[in-house]
């Protein structure tokens, strides 16, 4: 069975008219609510790389941090190197095959040039099969910080009891025939479900507070020269992006359904000044298809495993829409962040240029690109196309929109 590593969104088609390791079992609580930890995973880590620093979660080495002034909603607009000892409780996060290995090592090697050398944060890897000893020892001797493998449970990568599986057969055999992105596929589905709902319960990333994802074959245009995880907290950040668009609505087509029952059982959990205008152009009747591109988050693991967040997730789960459509984690992380967050607790990291095919996310301003050493080309910038939904970020948030953007619109 092959594991996919893609982002749950789809290759868009033109505008929407209104997407050697030591093993061991770790016993494991589920959190309150419905979803179900399985109460044994198997575990395998790896030590830290010959000469990488060592250091426990509360502290780390002397590393550049930001002085800001003048900060924006894009993030520090001037960084003054200092030496600080302070680090994050945070981790790195990948999904990833054996058979991936020759490409997670080129986004290893992007974040560790442009990134972690200078902060040495770990790094854990899961598969829902044991990784060979070519993954870890690769991948081991790229990274600055300690590295963590971990295998996914059979519980979370399955059909659940609740799933009718014929009916979920014939819901793929007709994406199929209609030429649905991964419409006829078990994998992406299991895939969909398990980082909407899951990868934050694994061991492994139970003693992290904070985590980025990163998947095979994307790329970091610029240096960073600060503390993304410590800037997230400092500032009240929950969940951050750099790229959005629009969902393929084939995917989804009773998502907001399930969206709106939870809603009306749980209003306790919605924020009072969320995102839903970014979500919804008729005050939530609606969904509008725009999501936050998930293939790069850095976000708040506590926040993922809240109560509020259990709940939005087992109502979704429940409805099966994982398996009788092919929800994607994006819309469905988007979704929560926009309406159990503050708008302001989600963050746009305008300076970390990103490319995941088929998209670019290249930070606008020639100056901006120059001070921070960028090799992105500009006129590849994703941000202001007519099926990027970043405009309505900003315009959500009254924040103005960078000099030279509409020398990047269509």
């Amino acid at each position: 069975m092959a594991l996919y590593f893609m982002s749950s969104s789809s290759i868009p088609r033109p505008p929407l008219p209104t997407t050697s390791g030591v093993q061991g079992k770790t016993s494991h609580e589920a959190p309150a609510g419905d979803v179900q930890a399985p109460p044994l995973l198997t575990v395998q880590k790896v030590a830290e790389a010959p000469g990488a620093a060592s250091a426990p979660a509360a502290s780390g080495p002397a590393v550049a941090s930001p002085q800001q002034s003048n900060d924006g909603p894009l993030g520090p607009s001037h960084v003054v190197a200092e030496t600080s000892s302070e680090r994050m409780n945070a981790t790195f996060v990948t999904l990833a095959r054996n058979s991936d290995i020759w490409e997670i090592v080129k986004s290893i090697r992007q974040v560790e040039d442009r990134f972690n050398r200078k902060f040495h944060y770990d790094w854990v890897f899961l598969n829902d099969k044991p990784f060979d000893e070519t993954f870890k020892n690769v991948t081991t001797s790229l990274i600055s910080g300690k590295t963590h493998y971990g295998e996914i449970s059979k519980d979370h990568w399955s059909f659940p009891e609740h799933i009718d599986t014929d009916k979920a057969r014939k819901v793929r055999e007709d994406m199929a025939q209609r030429k649905i992105i991964y419409g006829d596929s078990i994998s992406y589905r299991h895939m969909c479900r398990f980082e909407s709902g899951f990868f934050f319960l694994h061991p492994l990333m139970q003693q992290f507070e904070w985590y980025w994802r990163v998947e095979p074959s994307i790329e970091l245009y610029c240096d960073i020269n600060y503390d993304t995880f410590k800037y997230m907290k400092d500032h009240g950040k929950k969940y951050s992006f750099v790229l959005s668009l629009y969902e393929y609505v084939e995917t989804i087509p009773t998502l907001w359904d399930s969206v709106k029952t939870f809603m009306k059982e749980h209003p306790e959990h919605i924020a009072e000044d969320n995102s839903m205008q970014f979500l919804s152009d008729d005050k939530g009747e609606t969904y509008n298809h725009c999501h936050f591109w998930s293939n790069f988050e850095i976000g708040n693991l506590n926040w993922l495993r809240s109560q509020a967040y259990t709940n939005y997730f087992n109502r979704l789960d429940k409805d099966g829409g994982f398996f009788y459509e092919r929800w994607g984690d994006a819309p469905v992380h988007s979704i929560a962040a926009g309406l159990l967050l503050k708008k302001d607790e989600i963050h746009f990291f305008n300076d970390i240029a990103y490319y995941h095919v088929p998209f670019t996310h290249c930070p606008t301003g020639d100056q901006y690109r120059l001070d921070r050493k960028c090799h992105c080309n500009p006129k590849e910038n994703f941000d202001w196309k007519g099926y990027s939904c970043t405009s309505r970020f900003f315009e959500m948030n009254k924040m103005e929109k960078p000099q030279g953007y509409k020398d990047q619109e269509d």
